[in-house]
């Protein structure tokens, strides 16, 4: 991609750049420099707040998937946006999630860094897919230690238990 399609290409995000911003970050908490967007208050809506935020989120994938870029990226997009909806699902303490978590604004970097630079953000979503990959890998074998350490003490403790 040459320089001048990168530009124009980042150049024309300006309608989801204005919705990211009003999602994750368009208010200030007065008295404070803390910004939050609509998408936290959403939530507060139960049942329908949390996938509302979910459907204004997938514009962003929506334009990735129109743009072509790596399936990498679009699945670290999807988590972003999944992880989101679900965990703010949860009443307060999601919405306190979504404050934080600002799954748009995540996004919008992801897309923006696949429109500027395609072969180093390539070779960065390989590298995070790869670090998860073996994240979950150690957290497997973790609990399978885990519950085979808890099993051993449990039968310990009811083999000296009977008389």
């Amino acid at each position: 991609m040459l320089l001048t399609e990168s530009a124009s290409g980042l150049a024309s995000l300006g309608h989801l750049r204005r919705l990211t911003y009003w999602m994750d970050e368009g208010l200030r908490i007065p008295g404070t420099q803390r910004r939050i967007g609509l998408d936290p208050i959403l939530g507060l809506v139960p049942g329908v707040g949390d996938a509302a935020g979910a459907v204004l989120a997938a514009a962003i994938l929506v334009e990735a998937v129109r743009r072509d870029i790596t399936r990498f990226a679009l699945v670290r997009m999807a988590a972003n946006v999944a992880l989101d909806a679900l965990l703010g699902a949860v009443p307060v303490l999601g919405d306190l999630f979504d404050a934080a978590w600002k799954a748009n604004l995540r996004n919008l970097a992801l897309l923006e860094r696949h429109i500027a630079a395609p072969a180093h953000a390539k070779r960065a979503d390989r590298f995070f897919v790869l670090g998860v990959a073996v994240a979950l890998v150690v957290l497997c074998i973790g609990m399978m230690v885990g519950g085979a350490v808890l099993t051993l003490w449990v039968v310990k403790r009811l083999m000296h238990a009977v008389p």
